[in-house]
């Protein structure tokens, strides 16, 4: 009985493989590695144990997918394998189209057709868009500003609808702003090429592979101009995700969206300044024009996530940054350093 990982060798996934393991599961890894790398899998490997199961595969392929679920005796699936850019997603929204919703697709038709019914599924506090009402809650209006936030919002619905009508039962976790690290430094953030996210970005200019950051926008209607998001430390997400299959496997059914963050919000700077703290000097910067499809300020209501999931977060701004900053410095150039 296996835990089936997709895009288990990411950012997320792999805090999640670890966090999987620790509570006792057996679990089976799959990446075809568009946003990720081998050495990846080593790194969870070398925290985990060295048996780990890895299999290198698109969820679009649907013969490899099957072959999976033969091969493994999996029970219950998480769902990471997706793009989650939201600038490139402005300028390639048929990619994003093509992969995240072929992925969910052929994922769920694969879990009914051999009669796996837990599925817990990476959802996006985009699926919002501009809330009209902060902080935010599971009830509030849903839509979205950019394709990847589309992406989500149209696999929330493809998930419902399947849910509703077939042997399966899913949870929505739709979390705010992934940062940190394990605190061992050796699993982190890796993406390719350049940083997509503010805090990979930052560490990447602390650690000397990039000049300076750059701020996309400072006329918001915030405390300081610069937007605002509800950062989340990595390990608590994971952990999150752990307590979602709990409740599962506990009896749980139907679809549930569930909101992952910590309730406070931070603006850009103010991250960049605990960022500084970290690191232990001033992080070069410059103010450049908005980016399309970001919105101005989002911070989740996490409550129903403790009510539904047993579920809090117990890491700060403070925390991720300092972890983040362990993982860069350790790994100035990545996995491949």
């Amino acid at each position: 009985m296996a835990t089936l990982v997709t895009g288990g060798a990411g950012y997320i996934g792999s805090h999640t493989a670890v966090a999987l393991h620790e509570s006792g599961r057996e679990v089976v890894l799959l990446d075809n590695f568009s946003n990720s790398c081998a050495e990846a899998v080593d790194a969870i490997r070398a925290l985990t144990t060295s048996g780990m199961a890895f299999v290198k595969a698109d969820l679009r392929d649907r013969d490899a997918l099957d072959s999976v679920f033969d091969s493994h005796e999996i029970t219950e699936v998480i769902h990471f394998a997706a793009f989650k850019a939201v600038g490139e997603s402005v300028e390639k929204p048929l990619d994003y189209y093509d992969n995240n919703l072929g992925s969910t697709i052929g994922l769920a038709r694969a879990m009914v057709d051999h009669g796996v019914e837990s599925l817990v599924f990476s959802s996006s506090c985009t699926v919002y868009g501009q809330p009209d009402v902060i902080p935010v809650t599971e009830s509030a209006p849903t839509g979205a500003e950019s394709p990847y936030g589309w992406t989500k919002y149209m696999s929330e619905q493809i998930l419902r609808d399947a849910c509703a009508a077939l042997p399966l039962n899913t949870i929505l976790l739709r979390y705010f702003n992934p940062v940190g690290a394990h605190e061992s430094g050796t699993i982190g953030e890796d993406p390719n090429g350049i940083p997509n996210n503010l805090v990979p970005f930052v560490m990447q200019v602390a650690v000397g592979r990039l000049e300076k950051l750059r701020v996309f926008g400072s006329d918001y209607n915030t405390p300081d101009g610069t937007a605002i998001r509800d950062y989340i430390h990595v390990v608590d997400l994971a952990e999150g995700h752990v307590a979602a299959l709990e409740a599962l496997a506990g009896g749980l059914s139907g679809c549930n969206a569930v909101n992952l963050g910590t309730g406070v919000g931070s603006t850009v700077l103010e991250v960049v300044a605990a960022a500084s703290d970290a690191v232990g000097h001033h992080i070069p910067s410059e103010i450049v024009d908005r980016r399309a499809g970001d919105i101005e300020k989002i911070w989740a209501d996490p409550a129903h996530a403790t009510e539904m999931l047993g579920w809090t977060s117990s890491r700060d701004i403070h925390d991720m940054m300092r972890d983040h900053w362990n993982w860069q410095r350790s790994n100035p150039n990545g996995y491949k350093s």
